[in-house]
């Protein structure tokens, strides 16, 4: 096949002839892209014949679920990749739109197939991409990435006979049954279900009805458009909306969903936003009087509460502090035993006997409805209340171009290793599994890291004392992102 050109620009015949694949869209965990900027038709076929090939050295049954996203290009961009996954010989079961979940679960429902979810995630529209795994719940990491970065850009795909397509209709109603089984609630519930008109909104309203939840209808219309803002839970714009929903329709609480479903972000009924962590650690709390001794993972941009809640260590929980990223997660989880791992950004890992070891928006939702339930008394903004009192900020992200920020991150994690001193603070260590965690002896942290799905440095930052702390860790950690000069603006403020 001819190899992939960098060169290779839209609106030439070659961009109609040739794969076009820009080298940094194969990211950490997933593959992502600007589309047609960085990706074309052809370059997604090439893909697909990678993919293909590399389940082959795997010695994987040539079986592979797919599904997409609701955007307008995402079945174009699907139907490019089926065609180069049929090249390699691959049987397609096409599970058509879906939520990533319901892709994941598909793997379970037919027989432990490899999946790919054609998705942008909660990229803004204008980028495509594609989730993958061989052996569910795990996804590609690090490696796989590497391996088929390799195989697509140095023309490596190899063709095969047998490739075959079927359309398989039914997962959505066995994924429905897998989440809710007979489950009622006994307790009433009116909760805002926001989807910001991304693909979550064909199913999360239907799973709260199931459920017996009333249901407040939160911009649930599909429109690949997303006319009112761009779904991420993690994004304060969309949580303030859900919050002025909740106040305007009385609900004990807001459940959001991202693009693709796979993240869940809440706000109680005091219309306080609660950071996906801060969530995690009042689940922890619910689960370890279930379940003694549990370990939880959480990712290094979370909370220190997990290691440091009293009521998680009268339980015998274990706190362990890993990479962040969907795919880093759930491989920790997996390995370790963990009951659930949480991370900031509002993915999920409920394992068993709770859920299937991925990241499900949906399950999520599930879980704080039965968690609710078990607790009749009590509201959200209680169990929030009960929390010991920390003080956060959101996730910021300065641009950082793609081919610098690791090179970036690494001279910024130099400087900080050397710091004695920070925000008046001693440091007490600095933790470096992800870029830099810097932990000061009262308890207070900052983190930076890159990201490893968009241009961008990541930062957040937690005090266990005050607003004004938490601020002077932010300025001091900034202050060392400063001193790079590539770096750029925050892309909201704090």
């Amino acid at each position: 096949m001819t190899l992939p050109l960098s060169d290779v620009t839209p609106n030439t015949w070659e961009f109609l002839r040739d794969p076009m694949i820009k080298p940094t869209g194969f990211r950490e965990y997933d593959a992502r892209w600007k589309y047609p900027e960085e990706i074309n038709l052809p370059g997604m076929t090439a893909l697909g014949l990678g993919l293909g090939t590399q389940m082959r050295r795997h010695g994987l049954e040539p079986v592979i679920a797919v599904g997409n996203d609701y955007r307008d290009y995402s079945l174009t961009i699907k139907n490019a990749l089926i065609l180069g996954l049929m090249q390699a010989g691959i049987t397609v079961k096409d599970i058509g739109p879906c939520i990533t979940p319901m892709a994941y679960f598909s793997s379970f429902h037919l027989g432990g197939t490899a999946v790919a979810m054609v998705t942008a995630s909660h990229n803004p529209n204008g980028w495509t991409g594609v989730k993958m795994g061989f052996t569910m719940p795990l996804t590609h990491g690090p490696d796989e990435m590497d391996e088929l970065r390799d195989i697509v850009l140095q023309g490596k795909g190899e063709a095969h006979p047998g490739g075959a397509y079927e359309f398989v209709d039914g997962v959505w109603d066995a994924y429905m049954d897998d989440l809710v089984g007979d489950f009622k609630m006994s307790r009433k519930l009116k909760v805002v279900c926001a989807t910001g008109n991304g693909t979550a909104s064909a199913f999360a309203p239907q799973l709260f009805k199931r459920l017996g939840v009333e249901v407040v209808e939160s911009h649930n219309t599909l429109d690949y458009t997303f006319p009112h803002y761009n779904p991420n839970p993690e994004a304060m714009e969309m949580l303030h909306d859900m919050s002025a929903s909740v106040k305007a329709s009385g609900a004990d609480f807001a459940l959001g969903f991202d693009g693709d479903g796979d993240r869940c972000g809440v706000v109680d009924d005091e219309g306080e936003e609660i950071f996906a962590d801060k969530v995690g650690v009042i689940m922890a709390r619910d689960l370890s009087k279930i379940y003694p001794d549990a370990t939880f993972v959480a990712d290094v941009k979370s909370t220190g509460l997990f290691a440091s809640d009293p009521e998680l260590r009268a339980n015998g929980a274990k706190a362990d502090y890993w990479k962040t990223g969907h795919s880093h997660m759930k491989r920790r989880v997996h390995e370790i035993g963990a009951l659930a791992g949480f991370e900031k950004s509002g993915h999920y890992f409920l394992a068993e006997p709770i859920g299937r070891g991925y990241d499900d928006g949906m399950r999520v939702a599930v879980e704080i409805c039965k968690l609710m339930d078990r607790n009749p008394d009590k509201s959200m903004s209680d169990l929030r209340k009960a929390l010991p009192l920390t003080y956060a900020m959101p996730t910021l992200s300065p641009y950082a171009a793609d081919t610098e920020k690791y090179d970036i991150l690494a001279r910024i994690v130099s400087k900080l290793e050397k710091i004695t001193e920070l925000a008046g603070q001693p440091v007490k260590e600095v933790v470096t599994v992800n870029g830099a965690r810097v932990i000061l002896e009262n308890g207070s942290w900052g983190l930076v890291r890159a990201s490893s799905n968009t241009p961008n440095l990541v930062v957040v930052c937690e005090s266990a004392h005050s607003e004004e702390e938490l601020r002077a860790i932010f300025k001091a950690i900034d202050d060392v992102i400063r001193t790079e000069p590539d770096v750029g603006d925050y892309d909201q403020s704090f």
